[in-house]
């Protein structure tokens, strides 16, 4: 059941593609530009929100020291490929990322913060948004497109000591091992222990 579950989100996912303009469509990020792995994850800060609300104060990533940080860059909310990522994330959510217990996922878009807010909402979303509107953050990370104004699709896991220990440039979201070891990373960044980079 499970499988016939993602084929379909696959085939949704791929006609949705076949009608979205170009523009839509995240390019090859420049890898030069993204942080490597071993290095420290670029701070920032930005507007948040929960499936329960607008945070009253901005997100700030040194905030979450102590903690295994994943950061999720994402074109665009309610589109067919983010849509597959989030609701791939919500429905692993104890796998991926321990169901939260020492890991905090941050996805990351250049989305108002209401409109990330109201995705969070509607699909219950249990990770936390936060909003790149001017695209700051993506360009910290390698990650923003200022033809689209939009982010590319990348993923970063962090050690609780605020270093990068794995990054997926792209995040492939219609492949399942891309889940499998994103997992890996996220115990490997708990335990304090690097993981690789592809």
């Amino acid at each position: 059941m499970y499988s016939f579950v993602i084929l379909r989100r696959a085939f949704a996912a791929a006609a949705a593609l076949a009608v979205v303009p170009a523009a839509s469509v995240a390019q090859a990020p420049d890898t030069a530009a993204v942080p490597k792995v071993g290095t420290q994850a670029p701070d920032f800060s930005g507007p948040a929100s929960t499936r329960y609300g607008l945070l009253k104060n901005p997100l700030h990533l040194s905030d979450l020291r102590g903690k295994t940080v994943v950061l999720a860059f994402f074109p665009k909310s309610r589109t067919s490929g983010c849509t597959v990522q989030m609701e791939s994330y919500r429905d692993r959510y104890e796998k991926l990322f321990a169901g939260g217990k020492g890991v905090v996922v941050v996805s990351i878009s250049a989305d108002a913060d209401t409109t990330q807010q109201s995705w969070a909402r509607d699909a219950n979303f249990p990770m936390v948004f936060v909003s790149d509107s001017s695209g700051a953050i993506g360009k910290m990370y390698g990650a923003f497109l200022p033809k689209y104004h939009m982010d590319n699709r990348l993923a970063f896991v962090i050690s609780p000591e605020g270093k990068i220990t794995y990054r997926a440039v792209p995040f492939k979201e219609m492949t399942e091992g891309a889940y499998g070891e994103l997992a890996s990373a996220v115990a490997s960044a708990s335990h304090s222990t690097t993981a690789g980079t592809r």
